[in-house]
């Protein structure tokens, strides 16, 4: 498996793809399969995970010949299968960050030189036998398209052809688009031979909204043996055009090939599994609920002890710890990346406001004891605006970063799960919340409406558009106020803890079906 993320290895992760890949390794082992890994180093991990050299190596690219180590480690959770891991100044950035936020002029431009050069690394060293040829290859997201791109028109690794690939598409929204030519960032500066292809020969890679720009996942979706969506319900939104204006997030405009793939029978949806072989915390829910407040400082800390200025969300944050302390009473909680598909509606505008505004309204009305903590970093803007609402509203409370104590603190020390994705693809913050005994109130899409059933162990809101959206959410938000703590919500948490959605089942399905399809 190629992937930018291993939440196997501390430091290595950043969103749901990290925990599918920490977790669905160990799944497959009892069907029959062994899954070594690869990824980058990001100047760190090898370091930190005391990972062992292996050799240098040279790869051609940009023109050039860069000089890369390859190290490698026991995968902590399987000893007997490796973790490799590469190590070049590419992949470095500050702060231990796997990905760049580059300026809105160049989207993508950093992350996409860097994993073209992985993915041209992975590539020289199966085809030099420095790793063995394994019987499949398992890409994860855009980061790896490349790779396919690679396999299919570089005459240097036409052998990777005999390799059965797949592709997972863990979000769709994320394409790694870049131009072909005229920037550093390039298909041109990284692969000339390959920019000197016909347009028809590099069709399958091209973006069919900007035809002067080559799309990486794209590319994959199209060059792959077989594709795999991360939920059933997702498997079937991305067949459809995306209506943004709507509130609708589809095929984010390749729905047209995910339509050709599915007519081949190539085309897969199959539910991401949840770990639950770790045991439930020993002390209670209040036990836990005490030491949010200390949590919540440590989270502010480390993430302070990365960053070259202090940020107005963490003065903020600081002074609502200050004046209001642990939640005394009803606590809604969101764990989740600051992007506008998991934010987008609580950012609409509500009667002179933004529906995050009227949510915390509600909450203050309803009882002055109630509290919204949330957690999460992502964009930079959507930070701001979080930060102003943090500053209007006394009982909210906004930690702009990731920390994982806190976030593990915060599924099982709340009382309802908010989730109000516009479009989910799998979604694990809502299957931890279940695990954790604590409902979600989500949107009814992808993974969301495979995971959560309204009134049994969750809510769930619909809307046709945005603004019936917005007020589907906060008419269910307000059907949840009212049944908390009555004996239906009893049976509400007692249903969220049951819900299972194991590994081992979804293993079976990747066996049976993904990988068997490519025989």
């Amino acid at each position: 498996m190629l992937a930018a993320e291993n939440a196997a290895l501390k430091g290595a992760k950043v969103g749901g793809m990290a925990d599918v890949l920490r977790d669905l390794a160990p799944a497959l082992q009892p069907h029959g399969v062994a899954v070594d890994m690869i990824m980058p180093d990001y100047g760190f991990l090898a370091r930190e995970q005391q990972a062992a050299f292996v050799c240098d190596f040279v790869v051609p690219f940009d023109s050039g010949h860069y000089p890369l180590k390859l190290y490698r480690l026991a995968n902590p959770l399987q000893p007997e299968v490796w973790i490799y891991l590469l190590a070049h100044e590419m992949f470095v950035a500050p702060g231990h960050a796997i990905y760049t936020q580059d300026s809105p002029g160049r989207p993508f431009a950093s992350d996409a030189s860097k994993f073209a050069l992985f993915c041209t690394a992975v590539a020289t060293l199966l085809c030099s036998g420095l790793i063995a040829l394994p019987d499949r290859l398992h890409l994860h997201d855009w980061h790896c398209g490349f790779f396919a791109m690679l396999r299919a028109f570089e005459p240097a690794y036409t052998q990777l052809q005999q390799i059965p690939t797949i592709l997972s598409i863990h979000n769709l929204a994320m394409q790694g688009i870049r131009p072909l030519e005229g920037d550093i960032s390039s298909l041109r500066a990284w692969f000339p031979g390959m920019a000197n292809l016909s347009h028809k020969r590099l069709a399958a890679a091209l973006d069919p909204r900007y035809p002067d720009c080559v799309n990486p996942l794209r590319a994959a979706i199209n060059l792959c043996d077989a594709v795999h969506l991360v939920s059933p319900g997702y498997a079937e939104e991305v067949l459809q055009p995306s209506r943004p204006e709507e509130g609708f997030f589809g095929g984010e405009g390749l729905e047209l090939d995910l339509q050709r793939i599915r007519r081949e029978g190539k085309l897969f949806g199959i539910l991401n599994g949840c770990d639950y072989s770790a045991p439930a915390p020993t002390i209670s829910r209040q036990q836990i609920r005490d030491q949010l407040k200390d949590l919540a400082y440590l989270a502010l800390l480390s993430k302070l002890g990365y960053s070259e200025f202090v940020q107005p969300s963490e003065i903020i944050a600081q002074i609502r710890l200050s004046q209001k302390g642990l939640p005394q009473g009803f606590l809604l909680t969101s764990v989740g990346r600051l992007t506008d598909q998991k934010m987008l509606l609580l950012r609409q505008p509500w009667q002179g406001g933004l529906v995050l505004d009227a949510i915390l309204q509600r909450l203050a009305a309803w009882n002055e004891n109630a509290r919204f903590w949330l957690l999460g970093s992502g964009d930079a803007s959507l930070a701001r605006e979080f930060s102003e609402v943090a500053a209007r509203h006394d009982n909210f409370l906004f930690i702009n970063g990731y920390h994982e104590q806190l976030s593990e603190a915060l599924y099982y020390s709340g009382d309802l799960f908010l989730m109000p994705s516009s479009f989910e693809p799998c979604g694990i913050s809502q299957m931890l919340a279940l695990k954790a005994g604590q409902p979600c109130l989500v949107h009814g899409v992808g993974g969301l409406k495979d995971t959560v059933a309204d009134g049994h162990n969750g809510f769930v809101f619909h809307g046709r558009d945005l603004e019936q959206q917005s007020a589907a959410l906060l008419q269910t938000l307000e059907r949840a106020l009212t049944l908390f703590g009555t004996p239906h919500w009893q049976t509400l948490v007692k249903a969220a803890s049951a819900s299972r959605f194991d590994w081992h089942a979804s293993a079976a399905e990747y066996v049976d079906k993904l990988y068997s399809s490519v025989n």
